[in-house]
């Protein structure tokens, strides 16, 4: 039954959940709450607990402490209430191959005993831009198309929320875009959205974020917030060699964090503007050094996630959280 002590306002609710795998405490004493209609990430690399949390919520495993709920539901005790309720898109959605695509969508839709779904079913075939390719099987999509099947079948019994685990992971950029673009559609109709995803482009876009690390709750904010209440001044640099420069800059006065993404390094520094170009451009003035570039950027949730993190993360973990 709904519980009468969980705001109408809250999509999911988790008040202090923990779960433990044996030796591993996946999920560690929790407490956040997603709002309706908003879109919500869960950011963090492997081993997080994103996929923990969303099984949790879906009642495919149970809480060892806490107490979950999903639009008014005990997900363990009220699993069918919040079935109906709830689309989940699990990181190993199973489509099957030799139905088609219209196939794949009826029998989704029959699981959750839908009797006439084929309007439901029209309108989201020409959303998703499958129509022309209904009658192809699963298996001869492409991956972007595939994932947009998935989708369709994730929606068909018209969720009041969706779950999505890591649904754009290993998708071209293209398709990316067009998820993303579905997603918006979905949010604009007043579908509550939650996403894991390690990639850090994609929070931007949420409303907030929280954000994880095995299975400890770092943060939940804005993502404007969380930038905003990152203390220094970061310093993007593109020099070379790299790691010569990495760690000139590491050793630089007033270095707090110094990591980098690709070919550019972004270098925080507790002190004004001013002054950490200054640092900078003096550490960076070795011999065997080229510096192509030296600026003041606003900080990322990269940044943010790893002021959050580097105190107690090993070396080299940072970079499985992708931009």
């Amino acid at each position: 039954m709904p519980d009468s002590g969980v705001t109408a306002a809250s999509a999911v609710v988790f008040d202090r959940v923990s779960k433990r795998f044996g030796g591993v405490e996946a999920v560690k004493d929790v407490s956040l709450d997603v709002r309706r209609g908003e879109m919500f990430g869960l950011i963090g690399p492997d081993g997080a607990g994103k996929t923990t949390m969303i099984r949790l919520m879906c009642g495919l495993l149970r809480a060892d402490a806490g107490r979950i709920r999903v639009l008014g539901c005990d997900p363990m005790g009220d699993r069918w209430a919040v079935a109906r309720k709830v689309g989940y898109f699990s990181q190993r959605f199973s489509l099957y191959g030799d139905l088609s695509v219209d196939e794949n969508i009826a029998f989704f839709a029959e699981i959750h005993g839908l009797s006439r779904y084929e309007a439901r079913r029209n309108r989201l075939l020409d959303m998703m831009q499958l129509t022309e390719f209904r009658g192809r099987v699963a298996e001869r999509l492409s991956g972007g198309m595939k994932q947009k099947l998935a989708l369709a079948c994730t929606l068909v019994h018209e969720p009041s929320a969706i779950f999505l685990d890591e649904p754009t992971t290993g998708v071209d950029p293209v398709s990316r875009r067009e998820f993303w673009k579905l997603l918006s559609e979905f949010l604009a109709q007043g579908i509550t959205i939650l996403m894991a995803t390690p990639y850090l482009d994609e929070a931007e876009r949420c409303s907030r974020v929280a954000l994880l690390d095995r299975g400890e709750l770092l943060a939940l904010d804005t993502p404007d917030r969380l930038r905003r209440e990152l203390p220094g001044v970061v310093v993007e640099v593109i020099a070379e060699p790299r790691e010569a420069a990495v760690a000139a800059l590491r050793a630089a006065a007033g270095a707090a964090d110094v990591q980098a993404f690709g070919e550019r390094i972004h270098a925080r520094l507790v002190s004004d503007a001013g002054p950490a170009l200054a640092r900078v451009s003096a550490a960076l003035a070795r011999p065997g050094l080229s510096t192509a570039s030296v600026r003041i950027v606003p900080a990322s949730l990269e940044d943010v996630f790893i002021n959050r993190v580097a105190p107690d993360r090993p070396a080299g973990r940072t970079d499985q959280v992708q931009s």
